[in-house]
C-alpha cells in the first residue's frame, strides 16, 4: 500500500486561456478504467479483500483508516490517495463518514503526478 497526496498545496496554478484555477495531477492511463464514487456512511466499512485489478482511492470528504496486507490502519483524510497493487489485500473503515473517487485498471501509476507522503 502506499498513499500519495493531491492536496490543493500539491496542484499547479493553470493561467492557460485566461483560466485562474488550481489542478492537481492524479493519473493517466493507456488502458479502460472503471471510475466510481463511494460513499461510506458512519461506521462504514469497505470489507478486507484482494483488490482484482490496480487501484486507487481518492479521499474526497471526511477521514477513515486504511489498512494493506499488515493489520496496521493509516488515517485518511480529504486530498489522501490511497494504492493497492493487483492481488493486495486490504480494507477501508471510517467513524464518521467520507467519500472516495476510485480508480481501477489493469495499469495504474501514481508515482508519475503524485507526490508519496512520507
Amino acid at each position: 500500500m502506499e498513499v500519495y497526496n493531491f492536496s490543493k498545496k500539491e496542484g499547479k496554478k493553470i493561467t492557460k486561456f485566461d483560466s485562474n484555477f488550481i489542478m492537481s495531477r492524479i493519473i493517466q492511463t493507456e488502458q479502460k478504467a472503471h471510475i466510481g464514487c463511494m460513499y461510506l456512511e458512519e461506521n462504514g466499512v469497505v470489507g478486507y479483500h484482494q483488490a482484482p485489478v490496480p487501484q486507487l482511492l481518492l479521499i474526497m470528504n471526511g477521514e477513515g483508516y486504511v489498512r494493506g496486507e499488515e493489520e496496521k490502519y493509516f488515517k485518511v483524510q480529504s486530498g489522501d490517495a490511497v494504492f493497492w497493487k493487483k492481488g493486495e489485500w486490504h480494507e477501508t473503515k471510517t467513524g464518521q463518514g467520507l467519500t472516495a473517487i476510485v480508480i481501477e485498471s489493469e495499469q495504474l501509476d501514481p508515482s508519475s503526478f503524485m507526490s508519496i507522503q512520507k
